[in-house]
């Protein structure tokens, strides 16, 4: 499964910025714009005691301090993604998503 996380994160790296990070980085302070996903969730799906079907869900959170950040409409044009809420905190804005992948 770490080859398919790893995949994802060249996918969101595709999208234009390099400040991407898995989970919330304890010793790094995170550089703006940028894309902070985690695992949130799996979904599987059985058949003949066995996993047919196995999809893990990802929260994944844009974060920029310009609220029409070109970053946010990438995300969300990914296949399987779904907005989910914004916030606003620290004044920055933080546009979140769930992605199946």
């Amino acid at each position: 499964m770490a080859g398919q996380r790893t995949n994802l994160h060249q996918i969101l790296l595709s999208l234009g910025t390099v400040n991407v990070y898995f989970q919330e980085p304890e010793n790094l302070k995170m550089k703006y714009p940028c894309i902070l996903y985690q695992l949130d969730n799996m979904y599987e799906e059985y058949a003949n005691n066995d996993i047919y079907l196995n999809k893990e869900r990802y929260t994944i959170t844009v974060i920029a301090s310009d609220p029409d950040n070109d970053l946010r409409k990438k995300v969300k044009k990914l296949p399987l993604c779904r907005f989910s809420r914004h916030f606003r905190a620290d004044n920055l804005n933080h546009y979140v998503y769930n992605l199946y992948y």
